[in-house]
C-alpha cells in the first residue's frame, strides 16, 4: 500500500485531481467529507459537539448549524481548539478504517486541504501538491465560484503560501493549463504511484496517522 497526501491551495484544482486519481483506481480518503460525516445527526460526534457548545448549534431539523458554529469557533481560538479536539480524532479513526479496508497494493490518497498548514507531510509515504499561479487561482475563484476578488484573496491569504506547500511536495501537479493537460499529467503521476505501490510497503519509516 502506498499512502499519499494530496493537497493544494484553494482554486488550484485539488478536487479535480482527486476525482481523476479515483478514476484511475486510487482509494480516496477525503478529510473534509469525513469531517461532515462524523457530525451527522445521530452520531456520537454530533452529540459531543452539542454537549460542548449547547443545543443552539443545531438547526430546527436537528442537524449541525455550521454557520452558527463557525461564528462561535472562528472568533475564539480556545473554542476552535475544543471543536478540533472532538472532530479530529473521529476523522483520524474513520480515515484509518477506510485505509485498512483497501487492498495491500492500493494507492490510498488522503485528500487533505490543510496538510501543509498542520505539518502533516510526515504522515504519508509521499506528498502530491496541486499547484497553480496566484492569478490562475484568483480567476477561478471569481469566475467559477462567484467570489468577489477581495473574498478570494482573503481565503487564499488564510492558507499556507504557495512556497510553503511546494516545500513539502514530493510530486507537483501543475494546473495552470486546460483540463486535457491536467488529465495527461495526472495519468503520468498515477503510473508512478501505482508502480511504487506494487513494489510493496514503503521503507522510509513514515509513521501511520495517530
Amino acid at each position: 500500500m502506498l499512502r499519499v497526501g494530496l493537497t493544494g491551495g484553494i482554486g488550484a484544482g485539488k478536487s479535480e485531481v482527486s476525482r481523476l486519481l479515483a478514476s484511475h483506481g486510487a482509494v480516496i480518503v477525503d478529510s473534509d467529507r469525513i469531517a461532515r460525516e462524523v457530525v451527522e445527526p445521530g452520531t456520537p460526534g454530533l452529540a459531543a459537539v452539542v454537549a460542548e457548545f449547547g443545543p443552539e448549534v443545531l438547526t430546527p431539523e436537528g442537524s449541525l448549524d455550521r454557520p452558527r458554529l463557525g461564528g462561535i469557533v472562528f472568533a475564539d481560538p480556545a473554542r476552535l481548539a475544543a471543536l478540533n479536539a472532538i472532530v479530529h480524532p473521529l476523522v483520524r479513526a474513520r480515515s484509518a478504517e477506510l485505509e485498512a479496508a483497501a487492498a495491500p497494493d492500493a494507492v490510498v490518497v488522503h485528500d487533505v486541504p490543510l496538510l501543509a498548514e498542520n505539518g502533516l507531510a510526515p504522515l504519508y509515504d509521499l506528498v502530491v501538491v496541486v499547484d497553480a499561479t496566484t492569478a490562475t487561482r484568483l480567476d477561478r475563484l471569481v469566475r467559477a465560484r462567484g467570489m468577489t476578488p477581495e473574498d478570494a484573496r482573503a481565503r487564499m491569504a488564510a492558507q499556507a503560501s504557495r512556497e510553503e506547500r511546494l516545500a513539502v511536495a514530493d510530486i507537483v501537479i501543475d494546473n495552470d493549463g486546460p483540463l486535457a493537460a491536467l488529465e495527461r499529467r495526472v495519468a503520468e503521476v498515477w503510473e508512478e504511484l501505482a508502480e511504487r505501490a506494487a513494489r510493496g510497503p514503503a521503507t522510509d519509516g513514515a509513521p501511520a496517522p495517530e
